[in-house]
C-alpha cells in the first residue's frame, strides 16, 4: 500500500511484476518538466500528480505541464489543472 497525501493508502497490485521491477521501491524521482520531454534530477521510480495525489511510475508518465513544473495521472487531471491554473471553465 501506497499513503496517498490525504492519509488514504492506494492498494498496489504486483501480481505482473518480478522482483526488478518492485513499483515506488526506488522513492520518488525529482523531475525538471520540459516541453515533450523530462529531465531526471534525482533518481526514483514515481512522482505525484499535483491534482489527486497518486504516485505515477517514470514508465507511465504522459502528462505534465512544462509551464507549472507538475506531473498529472492522466488527461482529466491535466485538464483540471489547465482550469485551475487559468481560471478556465
Amino acid at each position: 500500500m501506497i499513503p496517498l497525501r490525504d492519509g488514504q493508502l492506494e492498494v498496489i497490485h504486483l501480481s505482473m511484476l518480478n522482483s526488478m521491477d518492485t513499483p515506488f521501491g526506488g522513492g520518488e524521482a525529482q523531475i525538471r518538466y520540459l516541453d515533450g520531454d523530462y529531465q531526471i534530477l534525482r533518481n526514483g521510480n514515481y512522482v505525484r500528480c499535483a491534482i489527486t495525489g497518486r504516485p505515477i511510475l517514470l514508465q507511465d508518465l504522459k502528462y505534465w505541464s512544462a509551464e507549472y513544473q507538475e506531473p498529472y495521472i492522466d488527461a482529466e487531471a491535466a485538464l483540471t489543472a489547465y482550469r485551475r491554473h487559468t481560471g478556465a471553465r
